[in-house]
């Protein structure tokens, strides 16, 4: 079995298909994964070249490819994290919401924005929440309201600078 091996034991795997998963199943004393080796041995023999050389008994050397592979399995298995590891390195890692600290800080924060919003003259308040809560383009605003892309930018810059400022902070 020297000429096209591979073909030859593609063409060995699948006319003995049931007897080899049979064999698999016997040695590794599970059906299921003697199902899932012997699609790896079908992958294998599909896309890796490396088999050269001519082969004794296909048979035998497809059950012990099959073996071969479902040890790969079985080893990258053992490597994988069980739930209770999971579940005790989630616990382990700090928790990433905000402290009670932090909350008080950003109601303060937002305290203090809501209170500038409230001494902002009318037109520049409205233009400010539409483009920054609701997500107007300016230029949407500009028409919606009835003046000048430039009044909106210029609005918007004059109620940054408001904010930064009630909240002591740099622009």
């Amino acid at each position: 079995m020297t000429e096209g091996v591979l073909p030859q034991l593609r063409n060995l795997l699948v006319q003995r298909y049931e007897q080899i998963r049979q064999s698999l199943t016997i040695k590794l004393g599970n059906s299921d994964l003697a199902g899932d080796a012997l699609h790896e041995v079908w992958l294998r023999l599909q896309r890796d070249p490396s088999i050269a050389g001519p082969v004794q008994n296909p048979q035998a050397y497809l059950v012990r490819m099959g073996i071969n592979l479902a040890i790969d399995v079985q080893r990258s298995q053992s490597r994988m994290l069980s739930t209770e590891e999971v579940d005790e390195l989630m616990q382990s890692l700090p928790d990433p919401s905000p402290g009670p600290a932090e909350l008080a800080e950003i109601r303060s924060e937002m305290d203090g924005l809501m209170a500038a919003l409230a001494d902002m003259p009318q037109r520049r308040r409205e233009i400010v929440l539409l483009v920054r809560l609701e997500g107007w383009q300016q230029k949407e605003v500009a028409r919606q309201l009835g003046i000048s892309l430039r009044t909106v930018e210029s609005e918007l810059k004059a109620a940054q600078e408001f904010c930064a400022e009630r909240l002591n902070r740099k622009v």
